[in-house]
């Protein structure tokens, strides 16, 4: 055998766009994901033939078929907080990332279509991913000054602590 070379490449680092947002833009993007789990949990019910009783078990299955779990992890040092999230899939396109000072929305919808021939047979599958999280921050973050990178799946997020009036003791003077 002759000896081959090869060339690793590494997908290069993407900067992803990081949003100051008002909260009401956070509760009616829930708002909706809501509404779409209620349609999806009516068609399983209505598709197994109306049956009472199974409601809970509708909604979960309409829940992990539209919403798929979010795995982080967050990190805090003296001056900013580190977040990683596991997005496996989705484009920096696909992702929208919300900062307020003490709430972090990750939100994200990858679409992703197949399609199959055999002669006179047509094939079409949709499969939506849609993720959605909300955090709460354990110290209020500087909204204008994060940065988010994505590199193999993994979206990292480096968010600075605001910056805080230092105590001061003060003495009173006698008058």
């Amino acid at each position: 055998m002759s000896p081959q070379a090869a060339t690793a490449m590494q997908p290069a680092k993407v900067p992803v766009a990081v949003k100051q947002s008002a909260t009401g833009d956070v509760f009616d993007r829930i708002q909706q994901i809501y509404g779409e789990i209620a349609r999806r949990a009516f068609e399983i019910f209505d598709n197994n033939g109306r049956w009472l009783g199974n409601d809970l078990e509708d909604w979960f299955r309409a829940e992990s078929e539209l919403l798929h779990p979010v795995h982080l992890e967050i990190a805090e040092s003296d001056v900013n907080l580190t977040v990683q999230v596991e997005v496996p899939g989705f484009s920096t396109k696909e992702l929208e990332i919300n900062v307020e000072p003490r709430r972090l929305t990750i939100a994200g919808k990858h679409e992703a279509q197949e399609e199959s021939k055999k002669g006179k047979t047509i094939y079409s599958e949709r499969c939506a991913k849609e993720i959605l999280r909300v955090i709460d921050l354990p110290a209020e973050v500087d909204s204008s000054k994060v940065s988010a990178i994505l590199k193999d799946g993994i979206l990292k997020m480096e968010l600075p602590k605001a910056a805080h009036a230092k105590a001061v003791r003060i003495e009173p003077k006698s008058a």
